[in-house]
């Protein structure tokens, strides 16, 4: 049983997110989120939606995942967004917005176990977010990637290393030893 403290956050595995780099982490975080309900775990899905003249667009000049199908979650993971928790929609990086805030404070999560794309990006500041506001980030290394590639996925990981300690790093292998199963 998972300790009702603990919370699967999945980030933005969208449709607009996968590329050949990133759809392989798919069933990893499929087969992680299916025992994770079955266990008895909260999950909140994020998905972010850009919005016009967003600093995506006018500093990036990134223009995707303004709606559907775009920003709609991966078919693979639709079966669970009815058992989740939440589903989270943001405009930034983190799921540090407002309601994220709220809705980890009313559920009392103490430990945030991060999963999902894009590694360097949404993962890592989701985690240093959780880090830097007293709460536990763990993040599920095998269970995120990124669609920039393998490169991009380990440089988030080193510096997730760094932000957060080495030994917040985990593997769906080892990852059910923490959550206190």
């Amino acid at each position: 049983m998972i300790k009702s403290t603990s919370v699967l956050v999945v980030v933005d595995v969208q449709n607009g997110f996968i590329r050949d780099a990133s759809a392989p982490v798919v069933p990893v975080i499929h087969d992680l989120v299916q025992r994770w309900l079955d266990e008895g775990g909260d999950v909140v899905f994020t998905r972010y939606i850009n919005y016009e003249g967003s600093p995506f667009e006018r500093l990036i000049h990134w223009t995707k995942l303004r709606d559907a199908p775009e920003v709609d979650i991966v078919p693979e993971l639709q079966p669970f967004v009815a058992r989740a928790t939440a589903v989270l929609d943001k405009t930034i990086y983190s799921l540090f917005t407002d309601e994220g805030r709220d809705l980890i404070d009313r559920h009392g999560w103490t430990d945030l176990y991060v999963c999902g794309i894009a590694t360097e990006s949404c993962v890592l500041k989701t985690a240093v977010d959780a880090f830097e506001l007293g709460y536990t980030p763990w993040v599920v290394a095998d269970a995120s990637g990124s669609h920039a590639g393998q490169v991009a996925h380990d440089a988030g990981i080193l510096v997730l290393k760094r932000f957060i300690g080495a030994g917040q790093i985990v593997n769906t292998e080892h990852l059910w030893q923490a959550v206190g199963e």
